[in-house]
């Protein structure tokens, strides 16, 4: 007999929930959007209370559009952005709005505990740099600018370990939330000299746990409001990008993902440990794989951010447009969040290059749907420099819908990119982990069962030269603006600050 299971993907811009069945895959799905919200330069904050009502409504309507009763369900997982914040009282309940992963505002406490790191080798420590993703100085941010929320935390833990607390969990964290946040070493233990230098209380950090692992069952309160029954198990989950990884079928070394969400995420599978200044390290859900990774501070958020500038005009009119265009002809810096891997830097910011007056709206839009192309392909570029270069490459997401902007990847690349058919990105994984974690699939393998692709989209050698030269003149670019990203970046935090 099947097993029913849900999976809950918490994203930067929307919430997907799944209810899986093992016999069949995936049953029924529902979505609601999420609200990006920055009261200053560089923030990023979402609404927990929003997070929430939309794992509720969202597993309601599966469950309503799948004709299955709530109590047929077994589990529910929940897998998220990472490394996300998000501060609770003593009672498990958010003080303030999640501060997320490509937040920027802890510039200064960056530099203050680099400064203090300094003779620390925190790559080797703890599996990344010390940079805004990083939530020791998240912490130290809050201790100064917020010391009430600061004293009265309990707890620093991620946006899906805390909707799973919500649903009656215990407090804990996901093994991969403590890994890219640096407060833990690659083996688990707790990083003392970064909390020493943040003056962090170890007793705020919460207990870590594997994929796959029970830490609760839903509560009567939970289950009254989601339509599922009292008791339901509770498994944690993984990191969105991670899991998107492993329900793509990213198993065998080589294998590669990229994924075009509201930021844009490179995985690398790897059966060796790989750490590297300019990359994050990631735990595969298999026990003894791992997954060497990059992630961009803006992909999708970035075309949201256009389209609405230019009126909301519809992506699927501005893709044939854009198609019309020739290849390079602007060229866009994505920094306009800052920029995460491979550069480490918060205060970079947009920039459109090369423009006339001939240019218009689609040879703009263009420019974007490159310029993170080119960021992935700086990405291809450490991968291949440090001995694990993609052989295989998936590509998901809800960029991967867009025909211009898969052609545009395969060419920039230069590798033959495979589309996952209809592929619900990380909820689908947290849906296997869910099942996993209550015995009802064997082995982590069986989730390719469930994996289909659409045909490859091949590189079309005439536009990779051209991609060839832009991407040299698009690296130059970022070097010589750096300096004005800067200097501009300092002047309005300044004002903010007073």
């Amino acid at each position: 007999m099947s097993t029913k299971t849900i999976g809950v993907d918490v994203g930067t811009t929307g919430t997907k929930t799944v209810v899986f069945d093992t016999d069949l895959g995936i049953v029924a799905q529902a979505s609601r959007e999420t609200a990006l919200h920055s009261p200053g330069p560089g923030y990023a904050e979402a609404d927990t209370g929003q997070w929430h009502r939309n794992v509720v409504d969202s597993i309601r309507e599966a469950l309503h559009t799948s004709g299955i009763p709530g109590e047929s369900v077994t589990a529910i997982a929940v897998t998220g952005m990472v490394p996300a914040v998000v501060a609770l009282d003593d009672r498990g309940q958010p003080l303030r709005p999640a501060i997320l992963q490509n937040d920027a505002r802890a510039h200064r406490e960056v530099a203050e505990l680099a400064g203090a790191l300094a003779d620390v080798d925190l790559v080797t420590m703890t599996g990344s740099a010390l940079t805004q993703q990083s939530v020791a100085p998240t912490t130290a941010w809050l201790r100064t600018h917020e010391p009430d929320v600061y004293e009265r935390t309990a707890h620093f833990v991620g946006s899906y370990d805390w909707l799973l607390t919500a649903l009656g969990a215990d407090v804990h964290v996901e093994q991969n939330w403590a890994l890219e946040s640096g407060l833990f070493t690659i083996d688990g233990d707790v990083a003392a000299p970064v909390l020493a230098a943040a003056d962090l209380d170890p007793g705020r950090l919460a207990p870590v746990h594997r994929p796959g692992t029970k830490v609760g069952e839903l509560s009567s309160e939970a289950a009254r409001s989601t339509g599922l029954a009292a008791g339901t198990a509770l498994i944690v989950g993984g990191a969105d990008h991670v899991l998107s990884a492993f329900a793509a079928g990213v198993n065998e070394p080589g294998d590669a993902l990229v994924k075009l969400g509201g930021a844009g995420d490179i995985l690398v599978a790897s059966d060796t440990r790989v750490v590297d200044e300019r990359l994050y390290l990631d735990a595969h859900p298999v026990p003894g794989h791992w997954l060497p990774n990059g992630c961009m501070a803006t992909s999708g958020s970035l075309i949201r951010w256009f389209q609405t500038l230019v009126g909301g005009a519809d992506l699927a009119a501005l893709d044939i447009d854009a198609a019309a265009t020739a290849p390079a002809e602007v060229l866009c810096l994505p920094y306009f969040l800052g920029e995460k891997s491979p550069l480490h830097d918060p205060d970079l910011r947009g920039v459109f290059a090369g423009m006339h007056l001939g240019h218009g709206r689609a040879d703009l839009y263009r420019s974007v749907l490159e310029a993170i192309a080119f960021g992935f392909r700086h990405h291809v570029d450490v991968f291949t420099d440090i001995g694990i270069a993609p052989r295989r490459v998936m590509i998901t997401n809800g960029g991967s819908k867009s025909t211009l902007w898969k052609q545009i990847h395969a060419d920039v690349l230069g590798i033959e990119m495979r589309p996952v058919r209809g592929h619900p990105g990380a909820s689908l994984g947290a849906a296997v982990i869910a099942a996993v974690g209550v015995g009802a699939l064997d082995d982590w393998s069986d989730a390719a069962r469930f994996v289909s692709f659409d045909p490859p989209v091949v590189p079309d050698p005439t536009r990779r030269a051209i991609y060839d030269d832009a991407y040299e003149n698009w690296r130059r670019l970022g070097t010589a603006v750096a300096p004005i990203s800067h200097a501009m970046a300092r002047r309005p935090r300044r004002d903010f600050d007073k």
